[in-house]
């Protein structure tokens, strides 16, 4: 596929190394030469620079042949107005904006193809404010990511030493979860490296556990694995900017929580804006003040400022002076992957976070979503089933007859029963399909229609797994 990306910032260079690794042909254009000359020398892109919302450059990047733009820079409007002007000038098929301001998320009218032409926005702040609140939900947990609408949830641990599947084979969970409840260990990371998992792979000391079952079921399946924390109830915030204080509103209905800005006036603002939440000013730095503030009585620390060494440093100085669990925004993957696991309890990349998204998009076949995983290391996608037996390679078969993809594995399969049930979304009574979760085994027969969870530990095996789920010519 023939690609632009605007932007060469964190959210694009991410974009652009999924995208490259698999083939597409990538442009990126960016008004700062210095960092595509960077990109051009790690990747196979072309690069271009110049305003991204001039014509003149999008046609220098070829924008006249391209299948889709993904417009990611750092100013909305340039977005905005680079969609409008791919789709009536050059015709471009598919265009997709990032939008850090709710105003223009409010109303669908105005990225309609009679207004701004996007085809799909992504706001990576509110992404990055429902990624955490998942993982305060689950604060045992190193990711915590959804499926099919909300009814799969996949929860990524750290084995410890004395849990009841550690030094145990993966078929033993099976032997502790209750009657009628069903989970699959999907991926399993030991030092960084995937190990392949099957019923008689052991759980190691400090391995990193991908699990998978239906939403309801995660708690249980989740005491199998580790110990269990008490839930949170206190959460200290470092940095007031877009993402600190999009999750302290988030937060504030539900939990005790402070936040910490070190400018005066954007603490004013943030304080006026929040209703429940306690803002102060000063630095998260600041022993005393953490001190003052009773952080050793805190259940979470979250540094969200967009300084990767600061937050690195306030949640090391949060953890030292006695919060239970702390977690870093971290741009910078090499920062991220060292830090995890020693003082800091997870540090997340706030692109990796939102790229799965805009990642569906991309990837060949009907991919309802994508999740990125490790920061990028692997993905997991959910795909939706088309066809009969005749036009399709998987429907009607047996998990055992599909072919074998090294580092790909089906962990969990949703199908709808045909009925539905009036639930709550978004303020709305609306009617949702009733579907129950599949725990597949080896003799498990795909139908059309299904939701089918795929995990790839090796990204370069994904267009094998596109083209597998594909449907045949024959199916009309």
């Amino acid at each position: 596929m023939r690609i632009v990306i605007l932007g060469a910032g964190q959210v694009g260079a991410s974009v652009a190394e999924a995208l490259a690794s698999e083939a597409n042909d990538i442009t990126i254009v960016d008004q700062n030469g210095g960092e595509l000359a960077a990109l051009a020398d790690r990747l196979d892109v072309q690069t271009v620079t110049g305003n991204a919302a001039y014509p003149t450059v999008l046609k220098r990047a070829g924008i006249e042949d391209a299948e889709m733009l993904v417009a990611v820079t750092q100013s909305d409007q340039t977005n905005l107005v680079a969609c409008k002007i791919a789709r009536t000038l050059f015709g471009v098929p598919t265009r997709i904006a990032r939008l850090r301001s709710a105003d223009f998320l409010e109303d669908e009218a105005l990225l309609s193809d009679d207004n701004f032409a996007v085809s799909h926005a992504i706001c990576p702040e509110q992404d990055i404010t429902d990624y955490i609140a998942r993982l305060i939900t689950f604060p045992e947990a190193l990711q915590v990511l959804e499926f099919a609408e909300g009814r799969v949830t996949l929860v990524c641990v750290r084995a410890y030493e004395g849990g009841l599947l550690v030094d145990k084979p993966i078929r033993a969970m099976r032997e502790h979860l209750p009657q009628g409840i069903d989970a699959r260990i999907a991926a399993i990371f030991r030092e960084h490296q995937p190990v392949e998992p099957d019923g008689d792979t052991p759980i190691r000391d400090g391995d990193e556990v991908f699990v998978l079952a239906a939403t309801e079921h995660m708690r249980i399946v989740m005491r199998e694995l580790r110990r269990m924390l008490e839930p949170v109830r206190r959460v200290m915030i470092a940095g007031g900017g877009n993402i600190g204080a999009r999750v302290a509103r988030r937060l504030e209905a539900d939990y005790e929580v402070k936040v910490v800005e070190r400018n005066r006036e954007r603490a004013e603002t943030v304080a006026e804006r929040l209703e429940r939440t306690l803002v102060l000013h000063g630095e998260a730095t600041d022993e005393n003040l953490l001190a003052q503030e009773n952080i050793d009585e805190m259940d979470m620390f979250l540094a969200l400022t967009n300084d990767d060494e600061d937050n690195i440093m306030a949640a090391s100085l949060a953890k030292r002076l006695g919060c239970k669990r702390v977690l870093a925004l971290i741009n910078r993957r090499a920062y991220a992957d060292m830090v995890q696991g020693g003082p800091i309890d997870i540090g997340i990349s706030p692109a990796q976070v939102s790229i799965g998204s805009l990642l569906a998009f991309v990837r060949r076949g009907d991919v309802a979503r994508v999740h990125s995983l490790r920061r990028g290391a692997a993905e997991a996608l959910e795909l939706v089933v088309h066809g009969n037996r005749q036009s399709s390679r998987v429907v009607g078969r047996r998990i055992e007859e599909l072919p074998v993809i090294p580092g790909a594995h089906i962990g969990a399969i949703v199908r709808q029963t045909g009925d539905t049930r009036v639930v709550a979304k978004d303020g709305f009574l609306v009617d949702q399909a009733v579907a129950h979760v599949v725990i597949p085994h080896h003799d498990t027969v795909i139908e059309s229609e299904d939701h089918v969870i795929v995990f790839c530990t090796r990204k370069r095996r994904i267009p094998e797994v596109e083209k597998l789920f594909q449907v045949g010519v024959g199916f009309l």
